[in-house]
């Protein structure tokens, strides 16, 4: 389902050297896998036997009990790939391997390349490395069976997995490397590591960080707590990393069968490797690409973790990544203050969300470099539609931060043009919202000149997407310090700034998180609320950061994105008006381009930005049938 695919990593109960007890409890975990339309579930190291058998791995009878029960285990095997692991004698010597099977088939074989042989671990003592079996077989009765770790197994272009072993991952080069880079997206993990203090986070990060690196998804399954325990303790770790990403992992230390999923994007990972340069930098080793019969696809994206905010940290990240943007912020501001030598930030302050985190980071910056909260003018530009409550609040920031304020009613200037252009103020049209906004930018603009300082823009990630903005108005600044903040994150930040704040700035700032967005272009209502709300007129900027998440990021296609936040925004929105903000922010984006190809300088606080100089690069005619026929 739009290249989504259900992975699953299992910890069956064990006993050691009972092999036909193993086979049984893995062909149950399979089944159960199966039955959830998992496209692959990957099974311990050696778990036929259990890792800990020691010198049994040497018994022949032990040997040919278990190779009987891989056959017996592949013949149960349906459309999930099956991967499991077990001891192969191969010309007289033992080697550690993956055993892939599907639809009744053992399809291949894939051995351990790197042995460990240290402290708990002993493997050389029983195995061989299988590096030198690239492109060898395997005799199984009258089946000739693909071994080696050359193996990648391709169900389409987007379901192509890759196996590597435990130690595998730890060593300065994993397979998993050259797997990838010849095309595999999935890793598959057969695992069997001991649990020693703080091990499980470093054996966590190598995962994740292993699935960031090769753009990939990570499925480790460790062994379990049945494992022998002479002289180690074995937890049934298992877990699934996305690219970067933790997916997820089990409880280890589990005395009951473990069963985990998760929901991967294959075609999304395709994606960033394509936009990805980097990644094809590297040379690709020679690999032997077996061909699998179709796997599921996902259902259903119940194991996806799909985040409805996607530009918003989890909570557990708040200070710290908080923290880290607001620094950006002001480090980009600092360093144009310092090469312009500027003497004042000159910035509108409406009471909005956009020009307070504006605002906030103007004082800060000035703060880092030393320089009095004065430096900083925040200018009240009222006009026909500001209300009581905006006013109050951009007055009360100012105050509260220390900042010059300065007031400048736009209204009889604007009404001067409204007469040189011979308009009736009485229509509210395109003209009588644009003029305020441009008489606004000329003000700002004049007053920097007049105070040799620099306008400090405010407009945001999601309001440059949309092209919300007038042309030549608030669209313009000489440094745009919000440039690549969406909307979404813009009042996560103000709150994470209000957290902290002493009482009377706290009050006001969540005032301006729960103020409606809005340009006050046009007269409130006679009870003097807010009449011009952007989100009724334009749509929910969360739908329209997740359409903007999904469109830059990976490329989705329309039909994609609109599944997608259907799924996310299933108990907020019905389907119809999440299409129909989709063709919106399709629309917009497309027409608006013409402003994004000559906006100001700002910093990139994120993986998405939309600078023509570097991050997003489209000609401003192009049309946008071929995303809207759908």
């Amino acid at each position: 389902m739009y290249g989504f695919y259900r992975l699953a990593a299992a910890v069956p109960v064990l006993k050691v050297a009972d092999v036909e007890f193993n086979a049984g409890e893995t062909l149950n975990l399979y089944r159960r896998a199966a039955a959830e339309n998992a496209a692959a579930v990957v099974f311990p190291e050696l778990g036929l036997t259990g890792y800990t058998c020691g010198d049994l791995f040497f018994q022949r009878k032990l040997q040919q009990k278990t190779l009987d029960a891989a056959r017996e285990l592949a013949r149960n095997s349906s459309a999930t790939l099956l991967v499991f692991g077990l001891p192969l004698l191969h010309r007289d010597a033992l080697y550690n391997v993956a055993a892939v099977a599907q639809n009744g088939k053992l399809l291949a074989l894939v051995p351990k390349t790197i042995l460990p042989n240290y402290r708990e671990f002993y493997e050389k003592r029983h195995f061989r490395s299988g590096r030198e079996l690239v492109g060898a077989t395997f005799q199984l009765a009258d089946e000739t069976i693909p071994l080696g770790p050359d193996l990648i197994f391709a169900a389409n272009p987007d379901a192509v997995f890759g196996i590597e072993l435990c130690e595998d991952l730890w060593a300065a080069q994993p397979p998993s490397t050259g797997l990838a880079l010849a095309g595999a997206k999935v890793i598959l993990n057969l695992s069997a590591g001991t649990e020693l203090s703080a091990k499980a986070a470093y054996r966590r990060e190598l995962v994740r960080q292993q699935s960031a690196r090769l753009l990939a998804a990570y499925a480790l399954a460790g062994a379990g707590v049945h494992e022998s325990t002479t002289d180690a303790v074995f937890g049934g770790h298992a877990l699934i990393a996305d690219n970067g990403r933790l997916a997820v992992e089990n409880r280890r230390f589990d005395r009951a069968s473990s069963l985990i999923y998760a929901d991967v994007d294959l075609q999304r990972l395709g994606a960033a490797r394509n936009s990805e340069s980097s990644f094809h930098d590297c040379a690709a080793p020679a690999c032997r690409r077996l061909q699998l019969e179709p796997v599921p696809e996902s259902p259903d994206l119940a194991h996806a973790g799909l985040a409805a905010h996607p530009f918003v940290p989890p909570e557990s990240e708040r200070d710290e990544r908080c923290a880290e943007i607001f620094d950006i912020q002001c480090a980009g501001l600092a360093k144009r203050i310092e090469h312009t030598g500027a003497r004042k930030l000159v910035l509108g302050i409406s009471g909005g969300l956009d020009s307070t985190l504006a605002l906030l980071v103007s004082a800060r910056t000035c703060e880092l470099l030393g320089l009095p909260p004065a430096s900083v003018l925040g200018v009240q530009l009222p006009g026909f539609g500001t209300t009581r409550r905006t006013h109050h609040n951009a007055e009360t920031l100012c105050r509260e931060l220390g900042v010059e304020t300065r007031v400048i009613d736009i209204v009889p200037a604007a009404l001067r043009h409204f007469q040189d252009l011979g308009h009736d103020p009485a229509v509210q049209d395109t003209t009588y919202e644009n003029t305020q906004a441009r008489e606004r930018t000329q003000l700002l603009m004049d007053l920097a000149n007049q105070l040799g300082g620099l306008v400090v823009g405010t407009g945001d990630l999601s309001e440059i997407a949309l092209g919300w903005s007038t042309y030549n108005g608030d669209h313009m600044s000489m440094y745009s310090v919000n440039c690549s903040v969406p909307k979404t994150l813009i009042r996560y930040l103000i709150a994470w700034q209000a957290a902290k704040s002493p009482e009377p700035l706290r009050r006001v700032l969540e005032d301006v998180i729960a103020t409606p967005v809005s340009p006050e272009l046009l007269p409130p209502a006679p009870d003097g609320a807010i009449r011009q709300e952007t989100e009724e007129l334009v749509g929910p900027y969360e739908l329209h950061d997740f359409f903007l998440y999904h469109f830059l990021k990976y490329g989705a296609e329309p039909e994609k994105i609109d599944f997608l936040a259907q799924t996310a925004f299933a108990d907020r929105y019905p389907p119809q008006e999440i299409t129909r903000w989709l063709r919106v922010f399709l629309k917009r984006f497309f027409r608006q381009q013409f402003k994004r190809n000559c906006s100001p300088d700002g910093p990139k606080v994120g993986s998405i930005a939309l600078s023509p100089r570097g991050d997003w690069r489209m000609p401003s005619d192009a049309t946008d049938g071929v995303f809207l026929n759908w």
